[in-house]
């Protein structure tokens, strides 16, 4: 599978998801030009797929993945993490060659 969630990250997207009216179809997961390092990732809540979407499937929740974002993400796991300093998803991604300070963009 190109792009993974872990079971946690799945979890918290079902809970925010459940509270958003109307309810969103599923997740979009993406890169866009821009930060520091290049490119940064976008998560985001869709009604509905475009045709050159990738769909993914993870207990029920669909991911919704662009052709061109893909490329980049090819690999990545999304984990959504709780510390001290606080809470939010973590990227994974294999393909990554630097990151900028503070965390936020990379380049590949």
């Amino acid at each position: 599978m190109p792009i993974e969630l872990t079971a946690k990250a799945v979890t918290k997207v079902k809970e925010i998801m459940s509270q958003q009216e109307p309810k969103p179809m599923g997740l979009r997961v993406g890169v866009a030009g821009g930060g520091c390092s290049g490119f940064s990732y976008q998560m985001n809540f869709e009604s509905q797929s475009n045709p050159i979407d990738k769909v993914y499937e993870f207990d029920g929740l669909k991911v919704f993945v662009d052709q061109a974002s893909l490329m980049y993400l090819n690999g990545t796991k999304i984990d959504y993490v709780e510390t001290l300093e606080g809470a939010g998803f973590k990227f994974e991604n294999p393909n990554v060659k630097t990151t900028c300070g503070c965390g936020s963009s990379f380049s590949v």
